[in-house]
Protein backbone atom coordinates (compact mmCIF):
# COMPACT_ATOMS: atom_id res chain seq x y z
CA UNK A 1 0.00 0.00 0.00
CA UNK A 2 1.31 3.36 -0.50
CA UNK A 3 1.17 6.47 1.10
CA UNK A 4 -0.82 9.34 -0.54
CA UNK A 5 1.94 12.49 -0.38
CA UNK A 6 0.38 15.47 1.63
CA UNK A 7 -0.42 17.76 -1.27
CA UNK A 8 0.14 20.67 0.57
CA UNK A 9 3.50 19.77 1.49
CA UNK A 10 4.58 19.21 -2.34
CA UNK A 11 3.17 22.40 -3.44
CA UNK A 12 4.67 24.08 -0.38
CA UNK A 13 7.89 23.03 -1.79
CA UNK A 14 7.57 23.78 -4.99
CA UNK A 15 6.77 27.41 -4.08
CA UNK A 16 10.36 27.78 -2.62
CA UNK A 17 12.53 26.57 -5.52
CA UNK A 18 9.77 28.75 -7.52
CA UNK A 19 10.82 32.19 -5.47
CA UNK A 20 14.42 31.65 -6.32
CA UNK A 21 15.53 29.93 -2.87
CA UNK A 22 18.11 27.52 -3.47
CA UNK A 23 16.38 23.82 -5.32
CA UNK A 24 15.58 20.64 -3.27
CA UNK A 25 18.27 18.27 -3.47
CA UNK A 26 17.90 15.40 -1.97
CA UNK A 27 20.19 13.08 -4.06
CA UNK A 28 23.46 13.68 -5.36
CA UNK A 29 24.61 13.61 -8.77
CA UNK A 30 26.04 10.41 -10.37
CA UNK A 31 29.45 10.70 -10.59
CA UNK A 32 30.74 8.98 -13.75
CA UNK A 33 31.68 5.58 -11.75
CA UNK A 34 28.70 5.63 -10.38
CA UNK A 35 25.75 3.05 -10.96
CA UNK A 36 22.44 4.99 -11.65
CA UNK A 37 19.47 4.57 -9.86
CA UNK A 38 16.12 5.50 -12.01
CA UNK A 39 12.85 5.86 -10.94
CA UNK A 40 9.98 5.34 -13.81
CA UNK A 41 6.05 7.09 -13.94
CA UNK A 42 4.21 5.01 -16.32
CA UNK A 43 5.55 2.00 -17.35
CA UNK A 44 2.69 0.56 -19.80
CA UNK A 45 2.79 1.11 -22.81
CA UNK A 46 5.36 3.70 -24.65
CA UNK A 47 6.49 3.64 -20.76
CA UNK A 48 7.09 0.26 -20.78
CA UNK A 49 9.79 0.41 -23.59
CA UNK A 50 10.92 3.36 -22.09
CA UNK A 51 11.71 1.20 -18.69
CA UNK A 52 13.33 -1.91 -20.69
CA UNK A 53 15.71 -0.01 -23.16
CA UNK A 54 17.24 1.75 -20.42
CA UNK A 55 17.64 -1.16 -17.99
CA UNK A 56 19.52 -2.73 -20.98
CA UNK A 57 22.53 -0.45 -19.34
CA UNK A 58 24.73 -2.61 -17.27
CA UNK A 59 24.82 0.49 -15.24
CA UNK A 60 21.61 1.11 -14.42
CA UNK A 61 19.20 0.13 -11.42
CA UNK A 62 15.58 0.78 -11.67
CA UNK A 63 14.90 1.01 -7.92
CA UNK A 64 10.79 2.29 -8.35
CA UNK A 65 8.18 1.94 -10.60
CA UNK A 66 4.79 4.02 -10.71
CA UNK A 67 1.89 3.78 -12.40
CA UNK A 68 -2.40 4.69 -11.94
CA UNK A 69 -3.07 1.50 -12.93
CA UNK A 70 -2.16 -1.39 -10.87
CA UNK A 71 -2.95 -4.55 -12.99
CA UNK A 72 -1.06 -6.58 -15.23
CA UNK A 73 -0.54 -4.65 -18.02
CA UNK A 74 0.81 -2.18 -16.41
CA UNK A 75 2.04 -1.95 -13.03
CA UNK A 76 2.24 -5.58 -12.49
CA UNK A 77 3.86 -6.31 -15.66
CA UNK A 78 6.95 -4.04 -14.01
CA UNK A 79 6.75 -5.41 -10.95
CA UNK A 80 7.28 -9.02 -12.29
CA UNK A 81 10.52 -7.43 -13.89
CA UNK A 82 11.56 -5.24 -11.77
CA UNK A 83 10.53 -7.32 -7.89
CA UNK A 84 12.80 -4.83 -5.92
CA UNK A 85 11.63 -2.24 -7.19
CA UNK A 86 9.39 0.04 -4.91
CA UNK A 87 5.62 0.13 -6.80
CA UNK A 88 3.37 3.38 -6.26
CA UNK A 89 0.44 4.81 -7.67
CA UNK A 90 1.25 8.65 -7.42
CA UNK A 91 4.23 9.85 -8.62
CA UNK A 92 4.67 12.80 -6.26
CA UNK A 93 5.38 10.16 -3.69
CA UNK A 94 8.26 8.88 -5.18
CA UNK A 95 9.81 12.62 -5.11
CA UNK A 96 9.40 12.74 -1.64
CA UNK A 97 10.57 9.27 -0.49
CA UNK A 98 12.97 8.27 -3.50
CA UNK A 99 16.47 9.25 -3.45
CA UNK A 100 17.02 8.29 -7.06
CA UNK A 101 19.80 9.77 -9.63
CA UNK A 102 16.94 10.28 -12.06
CA UNK A 103 13.54 9.93 -13.49
CA UNK A 104 11.85 8.92 -17.04
CA UNK A 105 8.39 10.59 -17.46
CA UNK A 106 6.39 8.14 -19.23
CA UNK A 107 2.72 9.53 -18.66
CA UNK A 108 0.05 11.06 -21.59
CA UNK A 109 1.23 14.42 -22.70
CA UNK A 110 -0.65 16.62 -20.13
CA UNK A 111 1.37 15.09 -16.95
CA UNK A 112 5.08 15.67 -18.72
CA UNK A 113 5.80 19.11 -17.53
CA UNK A 114 4.58 18.55 -13.88
CA UNK A 115 6.48 15.64 -13.34
CA UNK A 116 9.38 16.22 -15.46
CA UNK A 117 9.68 19.59 -13.81
CA UNK A 118 9.25 18.65 -9.89
CA UNK A 119 12.12 15.97 -10.77
CA UNK A 120 14.15 18.54 -12.02
CA UNK A 121 13.40 20.78 -8.92
CA UNK A 122 14.99 18.11 -7.14
CA UNK A 123 18.19 17.73 -8.93
CA UNK A 124 17.14 14.33 -10.69
CA UNK A 125 18.32 13.91 -14.06
CA UNK A 126 15.56 13.82 -16.82
CA UNK A 127 14.13 11.71 -19.40
CA UNK A 128 10.81 12.91 -20.58
CA UNK A 129 8.46 11.57 -23.52
CA UNK A 130 7.77 13.64 -26.28
CA UNK A 131 6.42 16.00 -27.04
CA UNK A 132 8.10 17.28 -24.30
CA UNK A 133 4.96 19.52 -22.49
CA UNK A 134 1.29 20.30 -23.58
CA UNK A 135 1.79 23.68 -23.84
CA UNK A 136 4.29 26.38 -25.09
CA UNK A 137 4.33 27.87 -21.49
CA UNK A 138 5.53 24.51 -19.95
CA UNK A 139 8.22 24.24 -22.75
CA UNK A 140 9.87 26.99 -21.87
CA UNK A 141 9.51 26.42 -18.08
CA UNK A 142 11.57 23.10 -18.48
CA UNK A 143 14.33 24.30 -20.83
CA UNK A 144 15.29 27.29 -18.27
CA UNK A 145 14.85 24.83 -14.60
CA UNK A 146 17.18 21.97 -16.77
CA UNK A 147 19.50 24.90 -17.61
CA UNK A 148 19.33 26.25 -13.71
CA UNK A 149 19.53 22.99 -12.21
CA UNK A 150 22.35 21.83 -14.41
CA UNK A 151 20.39 17.61 -14.65
CA UNK A 152 20.59 16.25 -17.99
CA UNK A 153 18.03 15.90 -19.87
CA UNK A 154 17.08 13.98 -22.87
CA UNK A 155 13.47 14.44 -25.31
CA UNK A 156 11.85 10.57 -26.15
CA UNK A 157 12.32 11.24 -29.79
CA UNK A 158 14.09 8.20 -29.60
CA UNK A 159 14.50 8.06 -33.34
CA UNK A 160 17.08 10.93 -33.86
CA UNK A 161 19.26 8.27 -32.30
CA UNK A 162 19.02 5.84 -34.93
CA UNK A 163 21.53 5.89 -37.96
CA UNK A 164 18.80 7.38 -40.50
CA UNK A 165 17.85 10.29 -39.39
CA UNK A 166 21.68 11.17 -37.99
CA UNK A 167 22.53 10.13 -41.91
CA UNK A 168 19.91 12.56 -43.56
CA UNK A 169 21.82 15.36 -41.01
CA UNK A 170 25.35 14.72 -42.19
CA UNK A 171 23.84 14.35 -46.05
CA UNK A 172 22.35 18.27 -45.20
CA UNK A 173 25.67 19.07 -43.08
CA UNK A 174 27.47 17.91 -46.16
CA UNK A 175 26.67 20.37 -48.87
CA UNK A 176 24.99 16.91 -50.80
CA UNK A 177 22.12 19.43 -51.91
CA UNK A 178 23.12 23.06 -51.66
CA UNK A 179 21.15 25.29 -49.66
CA UNK A 180 17.73 24.75 -48.69
CA UNK A 181 14.83 26.31 -49.90
CA UNK A 182 11.48 25.03 -48.60
CA UNK A 183 10.74 21.66 -46.48
CA UNK A 184 7.45 19.04 -46.30
CA UNK A 185 6.59 17.09 -43.78
CA UNK A 186 3.77 14.99 -43.41
CA UNK A 187 1.75 11.80 -41.15
CA UNK A 188 -0.69 10.67 -43.79
CA UNK A 189 -1.95 7.75 -41.28
CA UNK A 190 -5.29 6.70 -39.63
CA UNK A 191 -5.20 7.82 -35.93
CA UNK A 192 -6.13 4.71 -34.15
CA UNK A 193 -7.31 6.92 -30.96
CA UNK A 194 -10.20 8.47 -32.81
CA UNK A 195 -13.06 6.62 -30.78
CA UNK A 196 -15.36 9.11 -30.40
CA UNK A 197 -16.28 13.08 -31.96
CA UNK A 198 -17.10 14.95 -28.89
CA UNK A 199 -17.16 13.99 -24.64
CA UNK A 200 -19.80 11.19 -23.93
CA UNK A 201 -22.35 11.13 -21.94
CA UNK A 202 -22.61 9.66 -18.57
CA UNK A 203 -19.72 7.52 -16.19
CA UNK A 204 -18.07 4.47 -16.31
CA UNK A 205 -17.69 2.32 -13.03
CA UNK A 206 -13.76 3.05 -12.65
CA UNK A 207 -12.00 -0.84 -12.65
CA UNK A 208 -10.03 -1.90 -9.87
CA UNK A 209 -6.69 -1.16 -9.36
CA UNK A 210 -7.02 2.00 -11.35
CA UNK A 211 -6.86 5.33 -9.53
CA UNK A 212 -8.60 7.88 -11.99
CA UNK A 213 -7.85 10.84 -10.42
CA UNK A 214 -3.94 10.34 -10.32
CA UNK A 215 -4.61 9.92 -14.13
CA UNK A 216 -6.20 13.20 -14.36
CA UNK A 217 -3.75 14.93 -12.51
CA UNK A 218 -3.52 18.33 -13.71
CA UNK A 219 -6.17 18.81 -16.25
CA UNK A 220 -9.46 19.54 -15.81
CA UNK A 221 -11.92 16.84 -13.86
CA UNK A 222 -14.20 14.56 -15.78
CA UNK A 223 -15.73 11.01 -15.28
CA UNK A 224 -14.31 7.83 -16.48
CA UNK A 225 -15.35 6.54 -19.59
CA UNK A 226 -13.87 2.78 -20.28
CA UNK A 227 -11.36 2.70 -23.69
CA UNK A 228 -12.17 6.69 -23.89
CA UNK A 229 -9.18 7.61 -22.42
CA UNK A 230 -7.15 5.46 -20.62
CA UNK A 231 -4.82 3.71 -22.08
CA UNK A 232 -4.26 4.66 -25.22
CA UNK A 233 -6.92 6.73 -26.87
CA UNK A 234 -6.52 9.87 -25.13
CA UNK A 235 -4.29 11.10 -27.87
CA UNK A 236 -7.67 12.24 -29.20
CA UNK A 237 -8.66 14.79 -26.63
CA UNK A 238 -7.46 18.30 -26.12
CA UNK A 239 -7.25 17.99 -22.60
CA UNK A 240 -4.23 15.41 -22.35
CA UNK A 241 -2.21 15.47 -25.78
CA UNK A 242 -1.58 17.80 -28.81
CA UNK A 243 -3.16 15.43 -31.53
CA UNK A 244 -1.57 13.64 -34.91
CA UNK A 245 1.02 17.02 -34.87
CA UNK A 246 2.00 16.63 -31.11
CA UNK A 247 2.15 12.76 -31.78
CA UNK A 248 4.63 12.42 -34.47
CA UNK A 249 5.70 16.05 -34.82
CA UNK A 250 8.94 15.77 -32.67
CA UNK A 251 10.12 13.01 -34.45
CA UNK A 252 9.06 13.81 -38.47
CA UNK A 253 10.73 17.71 -37.47
CA UNK A 254 13.74 16.69 -35.81
CA UNK A 255 16.05 15.67 -38.38
CA UNK A 256 14.50 18.82 -40.12
CA UNK A 257 15.79 21.22 -37.32
CA UNK A 258 19.02 19.34 -37.08
CA UNK A 259 19.79 19.75 -40.32
CA UNK A 260 19.22 23.41 -40.84
CA UNK A 261 19.79 24.64 -37.64
CA UNK A 262 16.16 25.84 -36.72
CA UNK A 263 15.23 27.40 -33.35
CA UNK A 264 11.46 29.38 -33.13
CA UNK A 265 9.37 30.42 -35.72
CA UNK A 266 8.53 33.49 -36.82
CA UNK A 267 4.72 33.00 -37.99
CA UNK A 268 2.71 29.99 -38.18
CA UNK A 269 -0.81 29.50 -39.56
CA UNK A 270 -3.13 26.53 -40.46
CA UNK A 271 -5.97 24.72 -42.24
CA UNK A 272 -8.62 22.54 -40.42
CA UNK A 273 -11.78 22.00 -40.87
CA UNK A 274 -13.97 22.96 -37.95
CA UNK A 275 -13.40 21.20 -34.40
CA UNK A 276 -14.97 21.57 -30.68
CA UNK A 277 -13.12 22.24 -27.24
CA UNK A 278 -12.56 18.23 -26.54
CA UNK A 279 -11.40 16.84 -29.46
CA UNK A 280 -8.59 17.02 -31.85
CA UNK A 281 -9.10 17.59 -35.86
CA UNK A 282 -8.37 14.24 -38.06
CA UNK A 283 -6.76 16.56 -40.76
CA UNK A 284 -4.79 20.02 -40.90
CA UNK A 285 -1.75 21.72 -42.60
CA UNK A 286 0.50 23.95 -40.72
CA UNK A 287 2.95 26.84 -42.24
CA UNK A 288 5.56 27.47 -40.30
CA UNK A 289 8.27 30.54 -41.05
CA UNK A 290 11.40 30.30 -40.09
CA UNK A 291 14.69 33.07 -40.03
CA UNK A 292 17.21 31.81 -42.67
CA UNK A 293 20.20 29.78 -41.54
CA UNK A 294 23.56 28.79 -42.63
CA UNK A 295 21.90 25.88 -44.80
CA UNK A 296 18.80 27.79 -45.72
CA UNK A 297 18.49 29.89 -49.27
CA UNK A 298 17.12 32.82 -47.87
CA UNK A 299 16.41 35.32 -45.20
CA UNK A 300 13.50 33.06 -44.35
CA UNK A 301 12.29 29.32 -44.85
CA UNK A 302 8.80 27.58 -45.25
CA UNK A 303 8.46 24.40 -43.76
CA UNK A 304 4.66 23.06 -44.11
CA UNK A 305 3.10 20.67 -41.66
CA UNK A 306 0.48 17.96 -42.98
CA UNK A 307 -1.33 15.39 -41.27
CA UNK A 308 -4.60 13.22 -42.36
CA UNK A 309 -5.30 9.70 -43.79
CA UNK A 310 -3.67 9.59 -46.90
CA UNK A 311 -2.87 13.23 -46.77
CA UNK A 312 0.65 13.71 -48.34
CA UNK A 313 2.28 16.60 -50.17
CA UNK A 314 1.95 15.48 -53.82
CA UNK A 315 0.63 18.68 -55.54
CA UNK A 316 3.73 20.44 -53.78
CA UNK A 317 6.48 17.70 -54.93
CA UNK A 318 5.04 17.70 -58.43
CA UNK A 319 8.67 17.45 -60.41
CA UNK A 320 10.42 16.23 -57.51
CA UNK A 321 9.53 13.19 -56.49
CA UNK A 322 6.53 11.15 -58.03
CA UNK A 323 3.62 10.37 -55.86
CA UNK A 324 3.83 6.56 -55.56
CA UNK A 325 7.00 7.12 -54.02
CA UNK A 326 5.87 8.92 -51.36
CA UNK A 327 5.83 6.91 -47.67
CA UNK A 328 3.23 7.18 -45.68
CA UNK A 329 5.22 9.95 -43.39
CA UNK A 330 8.71 11.86 -43.66
CA UNK A 331 9.78 15.07 -45.06
CA UNK A 332 11.41 16.11 -48.03
CA UNK A 333 13.97 19.09 -48.23
CA UNK A 334 14.24 20.80 -51.41
CA UNK A 335 17.50 22.22 -51.83
CA UNK A 336 19.78 24.36 -54.59
CA UNK A 337 21.16 21.28 -55.55
CA UNK A 338 18.97 18.50 -55.05
CA UNK A 339 16.54 17.52 -52.86
CA UNK A 340 16.67 15.17 -49.69
CA UNK A 341 13.54 12.40 -48.65
CA UNK A 342 13.77 11.43 -45.66
CA UNK A 343 11.24 8.64 -44.87
CA UNK A 344 9.67 8.64 -41.14
CA UNK A 345 12.54 5.35 -39.94
CA UNK A 346 13.60 4.99 -43.25
CA UNK A 347 17.06 5.45 -45.13
CA UNK A 348 17.48 9.04 -46.83
CA UNK A 349 17.20 9.26 -50.40
CA UNK A 350 18.39 12.02 -52.44
CA UNK A 351 16.59 13.24 -55.97
CA UNK A 352 16.35 13.30 -58.32
CA UNK A 353 17.62 9.36 -58.14
CA UNK A 354 19.11 9.42 -61.52
CA UNK A 355 21.07 12.22 -61.06
CA UNK A 356 22.75 10.69 -57.25
CA UNK A 357 22.87 7.42 -59.08
CA UNK A 358 26.89 7.45 -57.95
CA UNK A 359 26.43 9.02 -54.17
CA UNK A 360 27.61 8.37 -51.11
CA UNK A 361 25.59 7.55 -48.26
CA UNK A 362 26.82 8.27 -44.46
CA UNK A 363 27.43 4.52 -43.24
CA UNK A 364 26.50 5.13 -39.41
CA UNK A 365 25.47 2.68 -36.70
CA UNK A 366 22.37 2.36 -34.48
CA UNK A 367 22.46 4.14 -31.30
CA UNK A 368 20.30 4.04 -28.20
CA UNK A 369 19.14 7.07 -27.24
CA UNK A 370 18.09 6.09 -24.16
CA UNK A 371 21.63 4.47 -22.78
CA UNK A 372 23.10 7.55 -24.61
CA UNK A 373 21.21 9.27 -21.79
CA UNK A 374 21.88 7.06 -18.88
CA UNK A 375 25.62 7.30 -19.70
CA UNK A 376 25.26 11.26 -20.06
CA UNK A 377 23.85 11.13 -16.10
CA UNK A 378 26.78 9.19 -15.13
CA UNK A 379 28.95 11.96 -16.93
CA UNK A 380 30.20 9.99 -19.64
CA UNK A 381 29.26 11.62 -23.31
CA UNK A 382 26.09 14.08 -23.68
CA UNK A 383 22.80 13.63 -24.87
CA UNK A 384 21.38 15.76 -27.98
CA UNK A 385 18.22 16.35 -27.33
CA UNK A 386 18.43 18.06 -24.35
CA UNK A 387 15.67 20.20 -23.28
CA UNK A 388 17.21 23.59 -24.49
CA UNK A 389 17.14 21.78 -28.11
CA UNK A 390 13.95 19.55 -27.59
CA UNK A 391 11.92 23.36 -25.88
CA UNK A 392 12.82 24.52 -29.46
CA UNK A 393 11.51 21.73 -31.47
CA UNK A 394 8.14 21.32 -28.56
CA UNK A 395 7.42 25.19 -28.87
CA UNK A 396 7.35 25.07 -32.42
CA UNK A 397 4.85 21.23 -32.84
CA UNK A 398 2.07 23.12 -30.24
CA UNK A 399 2.51 26.76 -31.71
CA UNK A 400 0.92 24.67 -34.55
CA UNK A 401 -1.66 23.04 -32.15
CA UNK A 402 -2.66 26.84 -31.59
CA UNK A 403 -3.04 27.53 -35.36
CA UNK A 404 -4.78 24.71 -35.57
CA UNK A 405 -7.32 25.82 -33.11
CA UNK A 406 -7.40 29.23 -34.45
CA UNK A 407 -7.62 28.53 -38.38
CA UNK A 408 -6.94 30.78 -41.29
CA UNK A 409 -5.51 32.87 -39.35
CA UNK A 410 -1.34 34.22 -39.52
CA UNK A 411 0.11 33.89 -36.12
CA UNK A 412 2.86 35.91 -35.35
CA UNK A 413 5.58 34.59 -32.94
CA UNK A 414 8.11 36.90 -30.39
CA UNK A 415 10.26 34.02 -28.79
CA UNK A 416 12.63 35.83 -26.51
CA UNK A 417 9.51 37.73 -25.76
CA UNK A 418 7.18 34.84 -25.84
CA UNK A 419 4.57 37.21 -27.69
CA UNK A 420 1.75 35.14 -29.92
CA UNK A 421 -0.05 37.86 -32.11
CA UNK A 422 -2.48 37.53 -34.27
CA UNK A 423 -5.72 36.51 -32.63
CA UNK A 424 -7.36 37.72 -29.51
CA UNK A 425 -7.80 34.15 -27.99
CA UNK A 426 -4.03 32.83 -29.19
CA UNK A 427 -1.94 34.26 -26.08
CA UNK A 428 -4.16 32.33 -24.06
CA UNK A 429 -3.40 29.18 -25.46
CA UNK A 430 0.25 29.55 -24.41
CA UNK A 431 -0.48 28.51 -20.48
CA UNK A 432 -3.33 26.49 -19.02
CA UNK A 433 -4.26 26.64 -15.54
CA UNK A 434 -3.63 23.26 -13.71
CA UNK A 435 -6.66 21.40 -10.95
CA UNK A 436 -6.97 22.48 -7.72
CA UNK A 437 -4.56 20.99 -5.16
CA UNK A 438 -2.67 20.10 -8.38
CA UNK A 439 -0.83 23.15 -8.88
CA UNK A 440 3.06 23.65 -9.18
CA UNK A 441 4.30 27.11 -9.33
CA UNK A 442 6.63 28.03 -12.64
CA UNK A 443 3.79 25.70 -14.30
CA UNK A 444 -0.06 26.72 -13.39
Amino acid sequence: MTRRLNRRTFVKSSLLAGFGLPLIRTDGRAASTERLSIACVGVGGKGWSDMVETAKSPNVDIVAICDIDETANHLGRAAEMFPKATRYTDWREILDKEKTDAVIVSTPDHMHAPVAFSAMQRGRHVYCQKPLTHTVHEARALASIARESGVVTQMGNQIQAFAEYRSAVQLVHGGAIGKVKEVFSWQAGTPGWRLADDRPAGKDPIPEGVHWDNWLGVAPKRPFKEKIYHAFNWRHWQDFSNGQLGDFGCHILDPVFMSLGLTAPVSVEATAPPMNREVWTSSAQVRYVFPGTERTAGDTINVTWIDGPGHKPVEQLKGVIDADKLPGSGSVLIGEKGSLLIPHVGAPKLLPEETFADAEYPQLERQSHYILWADACRGVGKTNSNFSYAGNLTETILLGTIAIRLPETKLTWDAPSMKLTGHPKAARMLTKKYRKGWEIDGLS
